[in-house]
């Protein structure tokens, strides 16, 4: 039986009841100060929405070109898994697979199983595999590192514009895309489908 109107503190078990939030507000817990539960102004619909463009982006990204280097007539360029996988070869082997890992294990998983628990959601039920959707959506969401990728292609720029002719691709572009819709997605707590979208139940979402 789940009670809507509670919410319990997932680091100290803490039980609190729940209150309306205005729109960007966050709800802490009052014994150790985490974060409960937030507000946003995107419902399920915008909220799809906004996961299927992270999904799209994220092909784009990474497929497509994120850095051009040209010198002497001649120019090299790379994507993401390519620089990755050029990344893991020798002795860089345990950093390319953290690279792999953080920039694009994770952020996939994000987009998938957020868009596998929203779908079904729409339709006012709760997806197969909801418990294992929603419990690791939580656990890699602090594993995610596309705004670092991009913070470090920035500096690489930077740094070589004055020895090279270097150019961001259009995988740099879509990369700064993906980064502002992941962190959109990332400021809805997808936690209260949990009382929202009983088995059992139609529910209406947003309201």
């Amino acid at each position: 039986m789940t009670h809507p109107e509670l919410v319990i503190c997932e680091y100290c078990d803490s039980v609190w009841r729940r209150s309306e939030l205005d729109d960007d507000e966050i709800a802490r817990c009052g014994r150790c100060r985490a974060v409960l539960y937030r507000a946003s102004r995107l419902d399920l619909d915008q909220l799809l929405a906004l996961t299927l463009a992270a999904a799209i982006v994220f092909v784009i990204a990474n497929v497509s070109p994120v850095i051009r280097i040209a010198v002497s007539g001649m120019h090299n360029e790379a994507n993401l898994l390519q620089s990755i996988a050029a990344l893991s070869r020798g002795s860089g082997l345990i950093v390319g697979l953290v690279a792999a890992a953080t920039l694009f294990v994770v952020p996939l998983l994000q987009i998938v199983l957020l868009g596998w628990v929203l779908v079904f959601a729409r339709a006012r039920r709760r997806a197969p595999g909801f418990a294992f959707a929603m419990r690791w959506l939580h656990r890699i969401r602090p594993w995610s590192m596309t705004e670092v990728f991009l913070l470090g292609v920035l500096v690489a720029i930077v740094k070589l514009s004055g020895m090279l002719s270097v150019i961001a691709g259009p995988g740099t572009y879509a990369t700064v895309i993906l980064t502002g819709l992941i962190t959109l997605i990332a400021k809805r707590d997808v936690r209260t489908l949990w009382d929202r979208l009983p088995a059992d139940e139609a529910v209406v979402f947003g309201e």
